[in-house]
């Protein structure tokens, strides 16, 4: 055997390895849009049998204005994800700041539930809110852990932006800013 026929079979492997960690990831986010798909189904079944929305005087959807910041840090952390998963000189420090944008909009998000006149015990309203929020919250969180993992992996040199890995992590990135995107329309705005 070769050692060009090696390189080739090399080559090959890697190719297939990348593709099959792409599909994994797109595989998951499969069923985690059906785990969003059903939570959403829930709140506007329970928001169809209402009467009144929210359905307790004491509970009061919070102000907009906290939360569409909020929603602006989350979009922009994915545009800057996707900078860094353009390569470039500055990748790394693109993705650090996908970092601090998440983790941003995870602490505001906490300082949101904080201020709220409701928790989850309040009703359809306050467990639907706080299900659907809480859960996003959650995929944040682990897809901070992912990007942070990714960006040590780069500081250490063993992983590129054209990697499968970091595409894979940016992939859940942007599903989550995506989900975001329904979810603040659906329970802040409408």
């Amino acid at each position: 055997m070769s050692a060009a026929h090696s390189l080739g079979d090399a080559g090959a492997a890697a190719a297939l390895e990348g593709r099959n960690v792409r599909t994994g990831m797109l595989l998951f986010i499969v069923t985690e849009v059906m785990l969003f798909a059903a939570l959403f189904a829930a709140y506007f079944y329970l928001r169809g049998a209402s009467a009144a929305w929210p359905p307790s005087p004491a509970a009061h959807r919070p102000e907009l204005g906290l939360v569409t910041a909020n929603t602006a840090i989350l979009v922009t952390s994915s545009i800057t994800l996707q900078l860094a998963h353009q390569g470039g000189r500055a990748w790394r420090r693109w993705l650090g700041a996908t970092i601090a944008l998440g983790a941003a909009f995870l602490a505001i998000q906490a300082y949101e539930f904080s201020g709220n006149t409701f928790s989850i015990a309040d009703g359809v309203f306050g467990s639907t809110f706080y299900a659907l929020t809480g859960f996003h919250g959650m995929h944040v969180a682990i897809g901070l852990l992912l990007l942070g993992v990714m960006l040590r992996r780069a500081q250490r040199g063993y992983v590129r932006p054209a990697s499968a890995s970091f595409a894979a992590a940016s992939y859940y990135w942007h599903f989550v800013d995506v989900v975001w995107l329904f979810l603040f329309a659906t329970v802040y705005v409408l």
